[in-house]
């Protein structure tokens, strides 16, 4: 079993940002230990913003869209924005495909969506999704 997480969770100006420290992200064990990381640091920090950075990675299986979708209904609990930056033209496809490009805020960069996050304008983009 792999108890290797496939995330990183670092604080950026206040806001989590969540990297991947692979290109491809698709092992399962490895994506349930991402999960239960992601979960334990949400319980303790409460965080009002997450940024899922796509910078490293190529491909995700579908439980990579769980592991955000599941963040943002913890987040919603306290009125929290989860917000994905950095996504290739492939993985921008797969969130068009499912729909999720109408739920969440994209960026170009990490420098963009950090910036946004820790402004109110987010706020209003998201809410006419």
């Amino acid at each position: 079993m792999n108890e290797r997480a496939d995330i990183r969770i670092v604080n950026e100006g206040g806001v989590a940002v969540v990297e991947f420290t692979e290109s491809i992200v698709s092992d399962l064990d490895g994506i349930a230990q991402s999960a239960r990381l992601l979960k334990t640091f949400i319980d303790e920090n409460q965080p009002g913003r997450v940024i899922f950075d796509f910078d490293q990675v190529s491909f995700f299986s579908s439980q990579v869209l769980g592991l955000i979708l599941e963040t943002r209904a913890r987040l919603l609990d306290w009125e929290g924005l989860v917000a994905i930056c950095n996504t290739n033209s492939q993985l921008q496809r797969v969130f068009k495909i499912t729909n999720l490009d109408k739920i969440f805020k994209f960026f170009p960069d990490r420098r963009s969506a950090v910036q946004s996050m820790t402004s109110d304008a987010i706020e209003d983009s998201v809410e006419q999704a």
